[in-house]
């Protein structure tokens, strides 16, 4: 179904799967269709990028340097790929919101964490 979509995925380790999105269109699909509520959303914080899912499995919580390579991840396909340290918002799926009339790529979230990460892909992950 990603077919028409340009999803970019990552498996990180212990088996994690993690995807971004492309364009805002992409993006859009990711967050508000690929998504199920206990996912995982990440994006950097204040210039564009990717949305990032870090997808859960049942019932299983990532911990937290999981959910930090997963936002590392999100600042990787961002504007702020070479900014050093770089806020990215993490939330559950649950959260992430489309406001009517909204531009592709746009979304509300709610009840965020901050994670401060440097950009970088998985070990081994082609750029």
């Amino acid at each position: 179904m990603a077919a028409q979509h340009n999803i970019i995925e990552h498996e990180l380790p212990d088996g994690w799967e993690v995807m971004a999105g492309k364009t805002a269109v992409d993006n859009d699909y990711l967050s508000l269709k690929l998504a199920k509520p206990n996912d995982y959303w990440f994006h950097v914080r204040g210039m564009p990028g990717s949305h990032v899912l870090l997808r859960t499995g049942s019932g299983e919580a990532p911990n937290r340097d999981t959910l930090k390579q997963a936002a590392a991840v999100a600042a990787y396909y961002s504007k702020a790929r070479h900014g050093g340290v770089v806020p990215v918002s993490c939330t559950q799926a649950r959260y992430v919101t489309k406001p009517r009339g909204a531009k592709p790529g746009l979304v509300q979230i709610r009840k965020e964490i901050i994670l401060k990460v440097r950009p970088a892909l998985p070990e081994g992950a082609p750029p």
